[in-house]
């Protein structure tokens, strides 16, 4: 596929993903898990995240990605509401918050992009697809978590975490 169809279909997944979050849902779902391990893994193995020109310079953008990325799926993490219904079970849902945090995890790798792009950088399909995995597990691992710490918890009927 090329590049621009692959960033196509990368977007759409994260529209999906995002209106998702939007959604109040279980915490306990570990589809999304799969998902971001297998965009991690595709853009591992796809090729083309270190520019052979360019070796070092590449190595270092590649870094800054995966830690912006973590680093991101951190902050949107923080930024979900998290309760317990009525069984205990814990639910999630994004907030405001949550997506103005997307939208700076877009303009960061956008400007990662560019910044790569002006430098004389190969761009890559890889390095999109490996920024959204971790940055989507980073967030998903860590929403699972708070649930998880929510419903070992003694908790006030109609208290909100989050």
């Amino acid at each position: 596929m090329q590049t621009i169809q692959i960033s196509v279909l990368v977007l759409l997944a994260v529209a999906f993903v995002i209106y998702r979050q939007l959604q109040a849902r279980p915490t306990g779902r570990t589809a999304i898990f799969y998902i971001a391990g297998g965009m991690i893994v595709v853009g591992l193995v796809s090729g083309g995240l270190i520019d052979p020109g360019h070796v070092a310079l590449s190595v270092i953008i590649l870094l800054v990605e995966a830690v912006a990325a973590v680093a991101l799926g951190v902050w949107r993490a923080s930024t979900v509401r998290l309760w317990l219904d009525d069984s205990g079970a814990p639910w999630s849902k994004a907030t405001g918050w949550t997506l103005l945090a997307w939208l700076a995890a877009i303009a960061v790798r956008l400007g990662l992009y560019f910044a790569g792009n002006a430098l004389g950088l190969t761009p890559s399909t890889g390095g999109i697809l490996l920024f959204v995995g971790l940055t989507v597990g980073a967030q998903s691992y860590l929403v699972a978590r708070r649930g998880r710490a929510l419903a070992g918890t003694d908790r006030r009927p109609d208290t909100v975490v989050g």
